[in-house]
């Protein structure tokens, strides 16, 4: 049986350190090709413990790297001598993301941060509900399986009113907005057409990932303290660059040309979230367990 839902559920007050982590298990064979994209902005200290969480069996991971002043790319090539390395052109983390974008190759794209705050093990929890059918596996702290040692109140706060928004505006029912720690085929690009510099780029990937009709799961996933260093995140001043995304795609969204792959299924209901725990995996076609 897969272990997506073996994993210990951890509820969202909840606290866990990287000690209790390990290398992940490799991915089963017969897995679509993996890419792995991981913006960095001098993460040295943190990418022996990050790298060394990954599983066996990724098609390639590509680090981001935004004019880092330490020895992140020293450091991410001398642990991986296959990582590819993208040198980001515009500071932010949208411009990371979608440079990274462009350069993967694989047929699976998971998001992953670099200050050890995901944890890489859950690769495969994301990867089963895109082979059961989904198009964008979403991850959330606020499902049963999930949480966060890390998240305050004010962020948490600022989380739930700009879910609520957008759940709202755009007929949704995420759980979880600004969390980063995503996966998705790659004929999903298109319709994102990510073009903002950014931590608001979450919530515009989430919002045009739903306006495109595609399929979202959203799977539990637990956020660790960063390991070493400081975030660049403000809660503040990134709100309300979230909340003017929000509006931006709610009010002036419907002008900007959508630009689709050809593979993409279309559809006139609106975008769902399906809670991993309440699909029907007897009716999924390709399983890890098949895999395996």
């Amino acid at each position: 049986m897969s272990t997506l839902l073996d994993k210990t559920t951890i509820d969202s007050t909840g606290t866990r350190s990287h000690t209790e982590l390990g290398p992940a298990p490799a991915l089963p064979t017969g897995v679509p090709k993996v890419s792995v994209i991981v913006p960095t902005l001098n993460e040295a200290e943190n990418l022996p413990i990050v790298f060394g969480m990954l599983p066996d069996g990724l098609h390639e991971v590509i680090v981001v790297d935004g004019r880092s002043t330490d020895d992140t790319i020293e450091v991410a090539k001398r642990l991986r001598p296959d990582v590819k390395i993208v040198l980001e052109e515009r500071p932010g983390k949208g411009h990371a993301l979608a440079a990274g974008f462009a350069a993967a190759t694989g047929d699976i794209l998971v998001m992953l941060d670099a200050d050890g705050s995901a944890d890489p093990a859950e690769i495969e929890r994301y990867i089963q509900p895109l082979l059961e059918g989904a198009d964008f596996a979403k991850g959330s702290r606020f499902l049963p399986g999930g949480g966060s040692s890390d998240i305050t109140p004010l962020r948490r706060l600022g989380n739930a009113v700009l879910c609520g928004i957008t759940n709202h505006w755009f007929g949704t029912s995420y759980s979880d907005l600004c969390y980063g720690y995503n996966a998705f085929w790659r004929h999903c690009l298109p319709a994102m057409d990510v073009d903002c510099a950014g931590f608001e780029v979450e919530t515009l990937i989430n919002i045009r990932i739903a306006k495109a009709g595609l399929k979202i799961a959203e799977v539990p996933s637990f956020e660790f303290d960063r390991i070493h260093g400081e975030s660049n995140l403000n809660a503040f001043k990134d709100g309300l660059r979230v909340l003017r995304t929000i509006l931006k795609e709610r009010f002036l969204g419907d002008t900007r040309r959508s630009r689709r792959s050809s593979d993409e299924r279309p559809t006139d209901e609106p975008a769902s979230v399906t809670r991993l725990a309440d699909r029907r995996r007897a009716d999924a076609d390709v399983r890890l367990d098949a895999a395996a």
